[in-house]
Formats: structure tokens, C-alpha cells, sequence
């Protein structure tokens, strides 16, 4: 049946129609006025998308200032500018996700318009790179708010954006903010480093569209967890680029064959460059920064895990992989052999004090911690520790999943091997290589500077250089090796021990080459404790005690701090403090501190090159011999060997003009420890790291550490090899004994 409308109904009908779209569309003004004004939450203003707040990891830096050790981060996003993205990873967006990119103001109502059903894999949506950018950061989505307000946000602020930035910043935004799915990846930065190893300005096309294709399904096209779906939209970004002429056809067919190429490489807190390194060193950026009261412009405290800071270190990316090498390869020898020493024995008798060691072990453990947390009973957390499970163990073969009772794997912990080592420029304090232990994830303990053992003969070169600048002694002057006794007011009698004992009479240099403790302790009854405990505080070790024991090394020191204490003999007696810091930027480049060490004369420059040339003979004719002998290195070095009571403790610091090294290495507790002298003495534990360190220092000519540069003689120091220029009898001590007021 058909109606006939008469004109007046139709005129009806037409006010009607023209009455719902015009209230629509004022509807829809109000609605975006509303939302413009805030009414359904808040919409950040031009301030806040000028500083906008993201989570920006604070990256380590290098010496060179480029090269990334690590970042501290919740979310792994480095920032990068306009020009360090490259053309392929632009072109590869802008050719899948906004061809029109560069001709709308934000909106593009053509493409929202003619694209009625969105195909994520095959072509592309409707949203621009602009309100993508606005939806993934400006306004994440709130669980709260109708999708159709978000939308309209998402529109405002894309305008917003369009009239503040450039198209240069805006896709640089973009791709400093986008996730790229698992592993705590976050902007194109930190996925072209973990996917590819490398950086984005150097991603080939086909890369490049791999991980453009991850934006919108970061999951699905994940190319660790789905790799066929990743290669797949990979194709399809390459044929977008030729669509768009960004690449020819062949060049397009031609990279579609390629296989996806990945250097995958996990970022994590455990990986990289020092991780112990920039674990040790967070703490102490945190309490500069509040120390010196230095702020963001609203008032609070920098985050380093969240406001992308740039500390700039002195740490040699070069030098410092290779003491992590050095200590892999020496360690994991060492290991071996201790491993078979103890093949077969009973170890609780081996190591008297083992079951209280697991005990102690046990209750420090997270195992112990969290059972006690869900309310287990001492039995029940006993029980625990002796049902088998799954678990995870450090090797130097890798990681080992296996099955034992956790009280098994604590004590092969306790036999484990530990290592630490650090490396400096004397001149300078500058902290070239830090390595803290031997796997940072199994074992977080710093040992660098938090770790602090008996340093052993280490200390032996400070009693020798008290002797030598207020005694007047020379190292030409001979002493019996004979036993002592020292009565010290106050205290009972000292008369140390002596092994590796070399009779007859014996010149200072050739004692302290072979570190001979009956000869060092005839130099402390002497000079006295307290300058010797003055030197070594002044050298930047503190808490010496004032005893006569000290010039064998009887108290606690770290790596870090015996390290820098011996840059007084390699600096002309100057002591530089150790410092690892140049300077932190914010994210926009502007320095919020500078960071200058302390220095100060500790020794003159005569008595420092006495002590050169003393220390060079532990490596010429001394205990040192093995780095000359067996690990062929010949340049100018100074050094001393040490080893503590049991051999618990092996040390290791050598010197050159431009680098001193000091290694420790023991195990986690001192009553676990080689069984002979000949595997527990410091240059069989701790020389090694050394030695291969400075194979591969003195092999990279770009380093500038030279293998021909000696140690510089100051005037007025007639030191020379020949000892017969030289009074061999007790003139000088008695001398010295006058000077020092006895």
C-alpha cells in the first residue's frame, strides 16, 4: 500500500529531520565542550604536554659518553631525538599506520570515513599516528569512562598536540612512548637494542618493519613468542612501504626473504655492562641528589626509575668487559680446581664450622623468609629445606636446573668461588672497571666496596714506605730474617708467624719482593704502629687499628679502598679518591651536578718512586713472578700479593703509571678456604684476574694504556740496583731511630 504524503506532512518530516541532526550535533558540541572543560576527567593542558610525565629509564653511561652500561627503570624507555630514529623506522609507520600523516591536522575525517571496518593485519585503522600517540600516552584508557568520552579525548588532544609540535616531534613522541610487548620493552630505543642489538638510526628495512609491525599487537606479532604471526605482518609492513613508494617492489620481495635475523638479548637488571657497578652506585645518585638539594622545577625528588636521568660515569665499556673476561676465565679455572681437591672428602670435617655455616645460611635465605611468612613451624621449615626440589644453580657453565634438597644447594654455594675486582686511573681517581662478583643474578652482594676482608701482605708496602720517608731507610739496606718479639704498652707481645722463610740477611727490596713478615714486622717494631696507621688512613682505608699487626695486614679492607689507596705509590705519592662519577643531566641535557674527588699528598714523590721501584720487584724476582713467568707480561709493573691466615683471603693489587688494579678473591665465608698455600696464596687466587685483564688492556691500542711507560724519577733520588752504593749495616736504622725520637 502506498501512502501519499501531503506537502504540510512532509515539511513536518523535514523540521523533524533537521531538528535531530542539528540537536545532535549541538549535543555532540556540548559533549565536546564538556569534555574540552574537564567535566568527564581531565585533559592535561599545553604544560603538561610540553614536560609530559612518562616513565624514562635513567640510563648509565660510559666514559665515552655514548656507550650504555645499563638503565634504571620500571618501564625499559629510553628516549631517543628526530634524528637518531632513521628513515626506515619512519617511513615503515607512517606507511602502516597514517599515510596521510603528514596532511591532516590530527583528525583525518577522509580515512575515518572511507575505512568503515578496521583490519589490523591487512590494512590499516582508523585512528592517526596523532591520536594514537594521545590514547598510549596522553590519555590512557580509563576503566571508569565510556569509550566514547575516551575517543573524544583522545580527538582533543591530538588537536592539542598538532598545534603544539611539529610532525617531527609528534612520530619522535610516538616512538618513544609505544610498547613493544613482553620483556619490559617500552619505545623504539630500548626494542631495536633488544631485538636487534642495535640502535634505531641503524635498522635495515626489513627490521624496521618487524618491529613497526609489533605496535598494534605487540603479543600476537611478539617474534620470540609467536614467530611465524611476526614474520607474517613483517611481509605485510614491506609491502605497505612499496605501496607507498618508501621501496621499490624488488627491494620490498627482496627483504620479504630474508629470515627475521634476530640478536635477541633480554635487557634486565641482570644483564649488561657492571651490573654491580650501577647497583652500587644507585643509592649514592639518590642521596647526591638530595644532599645537594637539587630538585625538579615542581619541588620533588628525582626518580631514577622514572624521570630518565643521564649519569655519565668512568667506567671504559672496553676495560670493564674485559675484567668481567678476565675473571670468567681465571675463576672458573680456579674453581676447578678446588673442586677437585674436595672431590670425594667428607666436608664437615673438612670444614669444621660447615653445619653452623648452613645454618646461619638457611635463616638468611628467601626460602627460609617466605616460609616463615605463610606460618610454617621451625620443624615444618626444616622439613622443607630437606624435601628435593626444583631448583636453579649458578655454574661456569651456565645455569643448572636440577632437582636437590635446598640445604644441598647451599652448600655448594658455600663452595663457590667469590671474586672482586676493580681498576683506576691513578692520575685521575677515574674508576675505569668494576666487577663486584662472579654472576650478579644468583649473587647480588657487592663485594667491591661493601665486602670487607683482611687485606693480608697488602699492607706490607706501608710500613716500607713509613720506614723509607721518616726513617731513612733505603731498599738496599739489609736485615737478618730472624723471628721478634714486639711489647707494645698495653697489649700482650706480637711474634708473628713466617712461612716461605728465606734465611741469611736480606735487603728491604728483596724482603718486601718475597714478603717476608719477620723482616716487615723488624720494620714496625722500628717505625711504631701509629704512622703506619696514619699513612694507610691517609691513603683512604679507615678504621686502622693501632697495633703492631697491621704490617701484616691484620684488619678489614674492601677492593675499593685498598685500590685507591695504593694510587699513592703509582701517582708520585698523591692520592686521588676513587670516583666513578662525571656529571648528571636530566633528559632535556641540563647538568644537575658535577662531581670533582678529592686529592691530596700523602707520600713526597721521592718516597713514592722508592716504593716503585721496591713493588716492581715483587713482579721481577718476588711472589709476583707469574706475571712475568707464566702470563707473559713484561711492561713496568708494580704490585703485592696477599694472602690471610688459612688461605682465606688472596689479594692481588699491581700498578702501572696509568692504571692500578686491585683483585680479591675467597669464598662467601673465611672458614671455607684452600687446604695448601700453593692453590690459596694470592698469586695463585687473585694474580691471574690481573694478568688476564692487562693482556687485553695492553692489546687495545685505542685504550692508551702503553706497555713501554715507566714510572717517572723525581730529582733529588740517587735510587739505583746496585745496593754497593749503599750502607749495608745498621747506620741507617739506628738513624732512623734517632729521627723518629726513640
Amino acid at each position: 500500500m502506498i501512502i501519499k504524503l501531503s506537502q504540510q506532512d512532509i515539511r513536518r518530516y523535514n523540521r523533524m529531520i533537521w531538528k535531530i541532526v542539528i540537536g545532535g550535533f549541538v549535543i555532540f558540541l556540548l559533549i565536546i565542550s564538556a569534555v574540552g572543560l574537564g567535566l568527564f576527567g581531565k585533559i592535561r593542558s599545553f604544560d603538561e604536554l610540553a614536560n609530559p610525565k612518562s616513565n624514562l629509564a635513567s640510563e648509565v653511561l660510559s666514559d665515552d659518553g655514548k656507550t650504555p652500561l645499563g638503565s634504571y627503570y620500571l618501564e625499559n624507555r629510553s628516549p631517543v631525538t628526530y634524528k637518531q630514529l632513521g628513515d626506515n623506522v619512519i617511513h615503515a609507520l607512517v606507511a602502516t599506520e597514517d599515510k596521510r600523516f603528514y596532511d591532516h591536522s590530527g583528525i583525518d575525517f577522509q580515512r575515518m570515513f572511507t575505512i568503515l571496518i578496521k583490519n589490523l593485519v591487512k590494512r590499516q585503522g582508523g585512528s592517526t599516528i596523532t591520536q594514537q600517540l594521545a590514547k598510549n600516552w596522553i590519555t590512557k584508557k580509563d576503566d571508569h569512562t565510556p569509550r566514547v568520552i575516551q575517543k573524544l579525548k583522545e580527538w582533543i588532544t591530538a588537536v592539542k598536540l598538532e598545534r603544539n609540535y611539529t610532525k617531527e616531534e609528534i612520530i619522535t613522541m610516538y616512538f618513544n612512548t609505544v610498547d613493544f610487548g613482553a620483556y619490559n620493552t617500552y619505545g623504539i630505543k630500548s626494542a631495536a637494542r633488544t631485538y636487534f642489538s642495535t640502535t634505531p638510526d641503524k635498522l635495515t628495512p626489513d627490521q624496521a618493519a618487524l618491529l613497526v609491525g609489533m605496535v598494534n599487537g605487540p603479543g600476537i606479532f611478539s617474534p620470540i613468542r609467536h614467530p611465524d604471526n611476526a614474520l607474517r605482518r613483517r611481509n605485510i609492513v614491506l609491502q605497505l612501504m612499496a605501496d607507498a613508494n618508501y621501496l621499490g617492489e624488488d627491494q620490498a620481495n627482496s627483504f620479504k626473504e630474508k629470515p627475521m635475523g634476530l640478536k635477541f638479548h633480554r635487557i634486565d637488571h641482570n644483564e649488561g655492562l657492571a651490573p654491580y657497578f650501577r647497583d652500587a652506585i644507585k643509592s649514592d645518585i639518590q642521596k647526591i641528589l638530595v644532599d645537594k638539594q637539587i630538585f625538579k622545577s615542581d619541588g620533588t625528588p628525582y626518580d631514577l626509575d622514572r624521570d630518565g636521568l643521564k649519569i655519565y660515569t668512568t667506567v671504559n665499556a672496553d676495560m670493564q668487559q674485559y675484567a668481567e673476561e678476565a675473571q670468567a676465565t681465571a675463576i672458573k679455572a680456579l674453581q676447578a680446581e678446588f673442586n677437585s681437591s674436595i672431590k670425594g672428602a667428607n666436608l664437615y670435617k673438612r670444614f669444621p664450622n660447615l653445619k653452623k655455616l648452613l645454618q646461619t645460611g638457611m635463616f638468611r635465605s628467601d626460602r627460609y623468609k617466605w616460609l616463615e611468612l605463610q606460618g610454617k613451624s621451625a620443624d615444618e621449615i626444616r622439613e622443607n629445606f630437606n624435601t628435593p626440589d626444583t631448583l636453579e644453580l649458578f655454574s661456569w657453565k651456565g645455569k643448572i636446573d636440577t632437582v636437590m634438597k635446598p640445604i644441598d644447594s647451599i652448600i655448594y654455594t658455600k663452595m663457590l668461588l667469590r671474586n672482586a675486582m676493580m681498576s683506576m686511573d691513578p692520575t685521575t681517581g677515574y674508576i675505569k672497571a668494576w666487577v663486584g662478583g662472579i654472576n650478579f643474578e644468583h649473587f647480588k652482594y657487592d663485594q667491591v666496596r661493601k665486602g670487607k676482608r683482611q687485606v693480608g701482605s697488602t699492607a706490607k708496602p706501608f710500613t716500607y714506605a713509613v720506614a723509607i720517608e721518616q726513617g731513612g731507610f733505603s731498599p738496599c739496606n739489609e736485615f737478618d730474617n730472624v723471628p721478634d718479639t714486639i711489647y707494645t704498652p698495653g697489649s700482650a707481645p706480637w711474634a708473628p708467624r713466617s712461612s716461605g722463610t728465606i734465611a741469611g740477611r736480606l735487603t728491604l727490596r728483596r724482603a718486601l719482593a718475597n714478603s717476608q713478615n719477620w723482616i716487615t714486622a723488624a720494620l714496625m717494631k722500628i717505625v711504631t704502629p701509629l704512622p703506619v696507621k696514619e699513612l694507610i688512613e691517609k691513603a683512604g682505608v679507615p678504621n686502622i687499628p693501632e697495633v703492631p699487626s697491621i704490617c701484616l695486614g691484620a684488619f678489614d679492607a674492601s677492593v675499593f679502598d685498598m685500590t685507591g689507596a695504593y694510587t699513592i705509590f703509582a701517582n708520585g705519592g698523591l692520592w686521588n679518591q676513587p670516583n666513578y662519577l662525571l656529571r648528571i643531566e636530566d633528559k632535556n641535557g641540563n647538568v644537575l651536578y658535577t662531581h670533582h674527588g678529592a686529592v691530596k699528598q700523602v707520600l713526597n714523590p721521592q718516597s713514592a718512586y722508592v716504593m716503585n721501584y721496591m713493588l716492581k720487584g715483587v713482579i721481577d724476582e718476588g711472589t709476583g713472578w707469574r706475571l712475568r713467568g707464566k702470563y707473559k707480561v713484561t711492561a713496568p709493573i708494580g704490585g703485592k700479593t696477599g694472602t690471610t691466615n688459612d688461605n682465606s683471603d688472596g689479594w692481588f693489587i699491581g700498578f702501572t703509571p696509568q692504571l692500578v688494579t686491585g683483585v680479591w678473591t675467597g669464598f662467601e665465608d673465611r672458614d671455607i678456604h684452600f687446604r695448601d698455600l700453593k692453590q690459596g696464596e694470592g698469586a695463585n687466587s687473585a694474580l691471574p684476574v690481573f694478568a688476564y685483564y692487562m693482556q687485553k688492556v695492553y692489546a687495545n691500542d685505542k685504550l692508551g694504556i702503553k706497555k713501554n711507560v715507566d714510572f717517572v724519577k723525581p730529582p733529588n733520588v740517587d735510587i739505583v740496583t746496585d745496593c754497593g752504593l749503599y750502607n749495608q749495616d745498621q747506620q741507617a736504622p739506628a738513624a732512623a731511630e734517632k729521627k723518629l725520637g726513640f
